[in-house]
């Protein structure tokens, strides 16, 4: 008789360690689908990037988070506006993030704090100072993109680099909002 108290005991051990060695499995199961699941998020989906300077300002601002969806030039190609987040052409080791001026086949000058598209004025109303110098003529290749920063004055863009375009295969996605130190909507 005093023999079925010892076994229930052990029967309670028993299932308690099971239980625990169940838990313990349904927690790494969890974790292991949620590391699963950013890393295909990152891959395919979206950009996760920090803007390190103030090349975009007052659009996004330094050491604002950004959110770019991959997904946007899937089924159509960047336009003129756009802000997008793209392998910089001198380093691509480097993520950059930068307006697209202009687009295959345009002509891009700048002339008297004004940028012209094919001898036409472009409208820009998220700029805030007017741009200082003369550059171009610019005569974007195909498949290419010409990118400047909305801080045109503190930007190092397309009109610097060695590599003056960004091939349409380097730019990884469009700007959709910022979400650190606030949400901001941008496309």
């Amino acid at each position: 008789m005093e023999q079925q108290p010892l076994i229930e005991e052990q029967e309670k051990q028993e299932k308690e360690k099971t239980n625990w060695k169940r838990e313990a499995k349904s927690w790494v199961i969890t974790i292991l689908v949620a590391v699963l699941a950013v890393v295909l998020l990152q891959s395919f989906v979206i950009v996760n990037a920090n803007v390190p300077t103030g090349s975009m300002e007052d659009t996004i601002m330094a050491g604002d988070r950004i959110i770019a969806g991959r997904f946007s030039y899937w089924f159509s190609d960047p336009e003129r506006g756009d802000i997008v987040v793209f392998r910089y052409p001198d380093d691509e080791t480097k993520l950059y993030v930068k307006r697209i001026i202009g687009l295959p086949g345009d002509t891009v000058e700048i002339s008297e704090g004004t940028v012209y598209i094919n001898g036409e004025a472009l409208e820009e109303p998220y700029l805030d100072v007017e741009t200082i110098g003369e550059f171009g003529p610019y005569e974007v290749p195909e498949d290419s993109y010409f990118m400047m920063g909305d801080n045109r004055n503190d930007s190092q863009d397309s009109r610097y680099w060695e590599n003056t375009y960004v091939k349409r295969d380097k730019i990884l996605g469009k700007v959709y909002f910022t979400y650190l130190p606030r949400i901001k909507w941008l496309a």
